[in-house]
């Protein structure tokens, strides 16, 4: 892989994953296969996640959405915090959860809902 790559990988990283103290999936897969964990990582972080096609904040929206859906809470609750990093706001957040209603069903916006409260709590954001 070249050095533009790795660079984009590790800054990109950096950017959505700063301060998240949840395991991340590169450290689950690295803890299998360090080297698939590597290309895994240089693909998905250094490769699709660094595009600049759409912002950061619109691509974690995105991220957001597709996960409350597919009611995939892990991978949500690192997403939740990396939007929060790019700049999303509380309330942006909630308001891609219930815009996945109508595709995904009340049971998975409120448990999306729920994660979003949870980690709005761990970081000292919830004001009821």
């Amino acid at each position: 892989m070249d050095k533009d790559t790795i660079e984009k990988t590790k800054k990109t990283a950096e950017l959505y994953f700063k301060g998240v103290a949840d395991e991340r999936p590169f450290d689950l897969w690295k803890s299998f296969d360090k080297e698939l964990a590597k290309d895994l990582s240089l693909f998905i972080t250094g490769q699709m996640y660094a595009r600049e096609k759409i912002p950061h904040r619109t691509r974690q929206l995105i991220t957001v959405a597709c996960l409350t859906v597919l009611s995939r809470l892990d991978e949500l609750k690192l997403h939740i915090q990396a939007a929060l990093n790019v700049g999303c706001s509380p309330a942006e957040i909630a308001e891609v959860i219930f815009q996945t209603f109508v595709y995904g069903g009340m049971p998975a916006t409120n448990q999306a809902l729920k994660t979003l409260r949870s980690v709005l709590i761990e970081k000292g954001l919830w004001n009821e």
